[in-house]
Parts: structure tokens; sequence; C-alpha cells
């Protein structure tokens, strides 16, 4: 059973950045993708970035500018670089891996922005 394990979420103010980390116990190549959702309090979660077993990636349209989704293969790990954030950045963020099967979840990493 492969396991997510998200790390780097923290207090920022506004303006400020943040990485978040997203360490997988096995090895990342079985996923077909592996992505960064978010959520906040009474709302449902949604994808923020997610990239492809190929390096392709993809963005909601409230942070297309500001974060850069990555994977080094040789960490086994995924990372989101957040910049220039705003207090709706605030929000629970969790890693997923997808397979073909199924779907993995990290235990989340709480991200807080103050304006």
């Amino acid at each position: 059973q492969v396991q997510l394990v998200e790390s780097g979420g923290e207090l920022v103010q506004a303006g400020g950045s943040l990485r978040l980390s997203c360490a997988a116990s096995g090895s990342i190549f079985m996923f077909n993708a592996m992505g960064w959702y978010r959520q906040a309090p009474g709302k449902q979660r949604e994808l923020v970035a997610r990239i492809t077993s190929g390096g392709n990636t993809n963005y909601a349209d409230s942070v297309k500018g500001r974060f850069t989704i990555s994977r080094d293969n040789a960490k086994n790990t995924v990372y989101l670089q957040m910049n220039s954030l705003i207090p709706d950045d605030t929000a629970v963020y969790y890693c997923q891996g997808r397979t073909y099967f199924t779907d993995y979840w990290g235990q989340g990493t709480q991200v807080t922005v103050s304006s």
C-alpha cells in the first residue's frame, strides 16, 4: 500500500510563498498523474494542479501564474510552489496519486494566508 505524506503547510502573510511537498512511500511511476487538491472550510475539495507521468501540467484558473507543480522522480516527491499567496488560498491541501484502478490520498497539510 503506497502512502502519500504532505508537508510544508504553515501560516504565511499575503504575498508570501510556500512550497508543499508530497512524498510517496513507493515509486511515483505507479501513478498516471499526481495532483494537489485543496479544501477550504465549508467548500468542496477542488483541484489546484496536476502533473502527469509524462510531465504535462494543468492548473485551476485561480492559481495560474502563481503556483507551479513539479516532480522529482528520483525522490518520489511532487512539489507545489505557491507564490503571491492570497487569503483565498487558505485551505487544507491534499496530495493525490491516480492509477488506473484507484486514487491515493495524503492526510493533508494546512495552509493559512493572513491578510
